[in-house]
């Protein structure tokens, strides 16, 4: 039995949007669990609040999730930020404001994929993508919204460097990691995304 090959389109379906909403609201229900437990791990920071960063990237990986899977663009801005209003509709300490920061960090990573023309998908694409999301996201925090007034400017350049490799690792890596263990359990089938086991981690995919 043979399967005819997804035919590669910029266009969303039905079936894209659905699962990129899957994968939204999924991940707005994580930030919610860990926004709650924040002020916990937090508590492992005191001593140089700016190393907090460093798991900063759990509120970064539906970007890079999301455009792994879904392979259209907009998909990393979509995850992003519509996990963003999730987490702010379930209760976030940080109101609203974690619009923008959804909205800065999806377009951290979109920018990678459209860079790329959206036609890389490998590993160095995806720590890339994560790295950036978490750039965007610090550098909006750290200078544009001025949250962190205590800081010292060697500070606020450790947050940068901190949240940027968090989103290298978390974002970037457990996303690719993750997106290829869905695709060897069957349930990205509807998806171009759907061989992504099967993909070189380094190389490119053929059309």
């Amino acid at each position: 039995m043979t399967t005819t090959p997804l035919r590669r389109t910029s266009t969303w379906r039905v079936a894209d949007i659905v699962v990129a909403s899957v994968i939204a609201v999924a991940s707005g229900v994580v930030f919610w669990g860990w926004n709650a437990s924040y002020g916990f791990v937090s508590l492992a920071f005191v001593a140089f609040p700016p190393a907090s960063a460093f798991v900063s990237g759990m509120w970064l990986f539906p970007a890079v999730l999301g455009a792994l899977i879904i392979r259209k663009p907009g998909a990393a801005l979509y995850c992003e930020l519509l996990a963003a209003v999730i987490s702010a509709l379930l209760g976030s300490q940080w109101g609203i404001a974690v619009l923008i920061s959804g909205l800065v960090q999806g377009l951290g990573a979109e920018v990678i994929f459209a860079a790329l023309r959206y036609r890389l998908w490998n590993l160095p694409a995806a720590m890339l993508a994560g790295t950036f999301a978490g750039l965007f996201g610090a550098v909006t925090e750290a200078y544009i919204l001025a949250y962190f007034v205590e800081y010292t400017a060697g500070m606020k350049i450790f947050h940068v460097v901190a949240m940027s490799l968090s989103g290298l690792v978390i974002a970037g890596i457990l996303s690719f990691v993750a997106t290829r263990a869905l695709a060897r359990t069957g349930a990205l089938s509807a998806l171009p995304s759907r061989r992504a086991n099967l993909e070189p981690v380094f190389g490119t995919v053929r059309p």
